[in-house]
């Protein structure tokens, strides 16, 4: 199947006004200056993405300031005071109530770097357990352990991506694919991971998410070295093992370059002769249109509703999955 998906999904009403009022709390270096284009990667709404197609989310979670319960950062960025996991996991346990022939997925992992006091601790992994596998958690999230299982019995369920490890709990038997952290390597155009050592069954993943340029980079150099990544990774999964799970990221960013390249520019271009063919996104879809037929896995995207083309030429070069 060919699943699109959203990166750091949490992020799209992000607003610096959030962290001014945490001032001296959080880990940004000085939150008066730090634009909030930086953390942000999308521009609309859960509700708006479902509405689109998407069906992958990535979430990072973490310790709120007061290490009481959990909610969404990107890095530093506190995404929301209020929103908890728990609100947003009960937001899509509706959502499918009226789509029962839908199937979610799920990416769930711990940011670290958040705020001054934050750590992957056995009170934050017990949080996420106790959500996880809740009576609620145990009616919508697949059972099945290692293991995605077919369409017939995702429809109406989340299956759970978990990018976290509960080392620290007497039990971590959550259902879903386990993709440790410890083993996602680091900014790699090409990570493969194991998730069942019984039957070696792996995910094959792109997340290079920092464009290994210099310095001193170009715009036009900074998103030209992320689209050859992600083209390459969709070339592998199109023709490689057709049976395993792809997983490409689309997403990058590259602040530490001079100038900084924000997410959004990074996905979208400036819109001018610094960009000419666009962001990736714009220029994944000449690509996309090669591979007509061809199955793709799961994409990530940031700001997936530009080009307007991207998603729907996205989930169309495969007809309609049925349930097996």
């Amino acid at each position: 199947m060919n699943i699109p998906g959203t990166h750091d999904a949490a992020t799209w009403n992000y607003s610096i006004a959030t962290q001014q009022s945490l001032r001296h709390v959080t880990n940004l270096v000085n939150d008066t200056q730090v634009n909030p284009a930086a953390f942000r990667c999308q521009d609309r709404s859960v509700v708006a993405m479902l509405s689109a197609g998407i069906r992958v989310f990535d979430l990072r979670y973490a310790y709120d300031v007061t290490n009481t319960t959990l909610v969404f950062w990107h890095g530093p960025s506190l995404v929301s005071e209020t929103a908890t996991v728990d609100d947003v996991l009960y937001g899509f346990y509706h959502w499918l109530d009226q789509h029962p022939s839908e199937a979610l997925l799920l990416s769930f992992q711990y940011e670290g770097s958040t705020w001054m006091h934050s750590v992957d601790d056995a009170g934050v992994q017990r949080l996420l357990f106790e959500t996880l596998s809740s009576p609620a958690a145990r009616q919508y999230v697949l059972q099945t352990f290692g293991a995605i299982g077919t369409l017939g019995e995702a429809r109406g369920k989340i299956t759970l991506l978990k990018r976290f490890d509960l080392d620290m709990l007497p039990s971590d038997a959550l259902p879903g694919l386990h993709l440790s952290p410890i083993n996602w390597t680091v900014n790699s155009p090409n990570i493969t991971l194991v998730y069942n050592a019984t039957t070696g069954e792996a995910a094959y993943i792109e997340d290079y998410y920092q464009p290994l340029t210099s310095a001193t980079s170009s715009y036009e150099e900074s998103i030209q070295g992320k689209l050859n990544a992600t083209e390459s990774h969709l070339s592998m999964a199109a023709n490689t093992h057709p049976d395993s799970l792809f997983w490409s990221f689309a997403s990058s960013t590259n602040l530490r370059n001079n100038p900084p390249v924000t997410p959004e520019i990074q996905a979208l271009g400036l819109g001018n002769a610094s960009t000419p063919g666009g962001g990736v996104n714009q220029r994944l879809v000449p690509f996309l249109k090669t591979l007509k037929g061809k199955r793709l896995g799961i994409v990530m995207f940031d700001f997936y509703e530009t080009p307007t083309e991207l998603v729907p030429l996205f989930m169309s070069l495969l007809p309609p999955a049925r349930a097996r």
